[in-house]
């Protein structure tokens, strides 16, 4: 059975920074994602990229966007990465609806550095 993402709603906080109606500081601006550090970090480095297009999580990304959208915004997370001096490792979570606690409806990847992050998990 395919993955059925629920409804996007144009109302998410990211759709409407991506409107312009919430003022940013972009760390990175392509014509694929943008980027801007995390309100609340969770390590020295904490940013979050997200697509331009309307997908609400990273499977509704993978299912529907279009190469060109998918290359552009692993393109931009190179990019990102280098610009934030990342090359000593990072993580990038992407959490995907309520079990993984994702907060906006609109797909987004964590990218955590600038220290060692530890195990993914403890156990």
């Amino acid at each position: 059975m395919p993955y059925e993402p629920p409804a996007y709603d144009p109302g998410n906080v990211f759709a409407r920074l991506l409107r312009g109606e919430i003022p940013s500081r972009p760390l990175l601006d392509t014509p694929h994602a943008l980027a801007f550090a995390d309100r609340a970090p969770q390590a020295p480095v904490h940013a979050l990229l997200i697509p331009k297009g309307a997908y609400t999580d990273l499977a509704d990304f993978a299912a529907r966007a279009s190469a060109e959208e998918q290359a552009g915004f692993l393109a931009a997370l190179a990019e990102l990465v280098g610009a934030l001096g990342l090359e000593g490792g990072f993580r990038a979570i992407a959490n995907t609806g309520a079990h993984a606690h994702q907060e906006v409806p609109h797909f987004h990847l964590h990218v955590l550095g600038g220290e060692p992050i530890g195990p993914l998990r403890a156990r």
